[in-house]
């Protein structure tokens, strides 16, 4: 199983727009994607409910997880657009 820790870049933290657009993200990954905040429960990354009550906010670490063959590479993909400012 591939980890990666990202750092919430946007400074509306994952809400409406920055959410959606990872929730985008990790429906069109070949491996499903978990996220987590320290302190709750892991949930799906394709799931905008799910993303939304984590109330991840800017500066915030979050925890992705994948597991199979290209799990790595959609890790590193996802971890880099969290740590962009997707307000804009």
């Amino acid at each position: 199983m591939a980890q990666r820790v990202a750092v919430i870049g946007s400074h509306s933290g994952l809400h409406a727009r920055p959410a959606a657009t990872l929730v985008q993200a990790a429906s069109q990954a070949p491996v499903p994607v978990t996220i987590a905040v320290e302190g709750k429960e892991p949930v799906a990354a394709s799931s905008l409910l799910g993303i939304m009550t984590l109330g991840a906010r800017h500066g915030d670490h979050v925890t992705l997880t994948a597991d199979g063959d290209q799990a790595e590479a959609v890790l590193d993909e996802l971890a880099q657009l969290l740590e962009q400012e997707l307000d804009a």
